[in-house]
């Protein structure tokens, strides 16, 4: 629905845009281009969390000489831009693909484009490898990260918005005296975080999911600057909006589960090292 709403045209809202997902494609409609971020969400997790943690202790160590110091907001906030950073190398492929195929049977509405698109309306791609093999032959690297600056100012600070709410809210709703925070916790800190992250980076969202999706029949757009100044003209300060619901909506079960695995994950690491080193 994110990328429909954000990149498709002729959905007037979400309601809209389920009904009519629904009714030209039914449920198999929801689920496109479903497989590629399922076969690498586990990766990418690992990278975000494992480099946000790690440049954590880094930092701690190098500030306080002391790994386990706890680490102060500035750390925090230098960590999450890092992974932010990393994150990118390897979301931008991926969030290409699920984009591509989510939008190939699009209707395809001329706006001033002087190329013609290839047969609009028709599948272009059989599925993600056939997807990310077409595209890296026809576009090369470049077009296998086509959004990444996008995708960059979307993540950076939006890891930090990420991070830091989660950090702030797991300090606030744990009891005072209490060493780590309960499940509970984890859970409602980590859906806040990612409500509001989710929420904050809905706009340059728009401009990564216009530009990833752009380039099945033709290319629109020359670059994130050039799509946020044809968005802007074409559709008014509104379009930068477009699915903001749906990012806040997801954003809290996603990272509420993503949080509590993280956090019960790590507890459990180091119960069995204790366990092994007492």
């Amino acid at each position: 629905l994110q990328t429909r709403l954000q990149a498709g045209q002729g959905y007037g809202n979400t309601l809209n845009c389920v009904l009519s997902v629904y009714r030209n494609e039914s449920l198999a409609g929801f689920f496109k281009g479903m497989s590629f971020p399922l076969a690498s969400i586990a990766v990418y997790s690992s990278v975000v969390f494992g480099v946000f943690s790690n440049t954590q202790r880094l930092l701690s160590q190098l500030r306080h000489g002391d790994v386990a110091r706890a680490p102060v907001l500035a750390d925090v906030a230098l960590a999450s831009m890092v992974a932010g950073f990393i994150s990118v190398g390897i979301g931008t492929p991926v969030d290409l693909v699920k984009i591509r195929l989510q939008m190939q049977t699009q209707p395809y509405i001329e706006a001033n484009i002087k190329l013609k698109p290839t047969v609009p309306g028709f599948p272009v791609y059989r599925g993600p490898i056939h997807c990310f093999r077409t595209v890296l032959e026809k576009e090369g690297i470049a077009g296998i990260y086509r959004g990444v600056g996008a995708m960059l100012l979307r993540d950076v600070p939006g890891y930090c918005l990420y991070f830091i709410p989660y950090t702030f809210f797991c300090g606030w709703i744990t009891p005072d005296g209490c060493i780590s925070p309960s499940p509970s916790s984890i859970w409602l800190a980590g859906g806040l975080a990612g409500a509001i992250s989710w929420g904050t980076a809905t706009p340059m969202d728009v401009v990564k999911s216009r530009l990833q999706a752009d380039g099945v029949y033709l290319n629109k757009y020359k670059g994130t600057l050039d799509c946020i100044l044809q968005s802007y003209r074409n559709e008014g300060l509104k379009v930068f909006f477009r699915g903001i619901t749906v990012n806040a909506v997801r954003g809290f079960p996603m990272s509420s589960a993503m949080f509590l695995g993280y956090e019960l994950s790590l507890k459990a690491m180091k119960r069995d090292q204790t366990e092994t080193n007492p």
